[in-house]
């Protein structure tokens, strides 16, 4: 079941846990590798894998990433697969053709599987969001998998844009070329920009599947020192607890 939701400036946050697993093989690492710097001792890291369901007073649905996909997604060599989100948002009432936005945090196959099936936007009467560095960064099975078959729905932003009433994307590279947020008053949706809690002790950890580990490690410290600055609300994407302010 979805966890609690927020209320915050007129719109309602549900975190959606899609999956929950350690990363498989393919990819897996021990910690003081994954996060260089960090003396992280080798113990196994278990990721939850969140979306975000937006429902403002007007009942606009925005959908913020799409998780893992089924079991032939491109994320099926490493991630648990397949996720859960449609019965997710089953559990609150929600069709997939209910959601007028998709916001894509960036386009790894974690976040961006679930945006399509069967060849398809998932989301049929959908907008998706990406920034236009991340589209233009995009090729080989990326394009192939995830943009080609939605390119009809594409929504490019550049930078900050309010993407629906209240809501906002803000650019935040280095984890992807095009990675960005959301915002929703105090509550910041971050996608990878933190990927594991010793990187909020020291956003300087780098992160070994960062594109840009020098940019991803400054856009980190620059957007959670704003964010700390306001004690915001952090909504993460892999973390146990959805939530965390700070």
């Amino acid at each position: 079941m979805p966890h609690q939701s927020m209320n915050v400036s007129g719109v309602e946050v549900t975190p959606l846990c899609d999956a929950v697993g350690p990363m498989g093989p393919a990819i897996r690492r021990p910690l003081a590798e994954l996060f260089p710097g960090s003396g992280l001792q080798d113990e196994p890291w278990v990721l939850h894998f969140h979306c975000y369901l937006l429902r403002d007073a007007a009942g606009r649905l925005t959908l913020v990433d799409t998780g893992i996909g089924g079991v032939d997604s491109p994320a099926s060599s490493w991630a648990p697969v397949p996720g859960t989100l449609a019965g997710e948002l089953a559990a609150v009432g929600v069709a997939p053709a209910d959601i007028g936005t998709v916001v894509l945090t960036h386009l790894h196959s974690d976040h961006a599987s679930g945006a399509v099936a069967d060849g398809a936007p998932a989301f049929e009467n959908a907008r998706y969001v990406l920034q236009r560095a991340e589209l233009d960064a995009a090729q080989g099975e990326t394009l192939d998998a995830f943009v080609t078959p939605i390119k009809g729905q594409l929504h490019v932003v550049e930078g900050q844009a309010e993407i629906s009433p209240g809501v906002h994307v803000h650019f935040a590279p280095g984890h992807t070329p095009g990675h960005q947020i959301v915002r929703v008053g105090e509550v910041a949706m971050t996608g990878d920009l933190v990927l594991h809690p010793a990187q909020l002790d020291d956003p300087a950890v780098r992160y070994a599947y960062d594109d840009d580990q020098e940019t991803a490690a400054r856009t980190r410290a620059e957007v959670l020192g704003g964010l700390r600055a306001e004690r915001a609300i952090l909504a993460t994407a892999h973390f146990s607890d959805p939530f965390l302010r700070l």
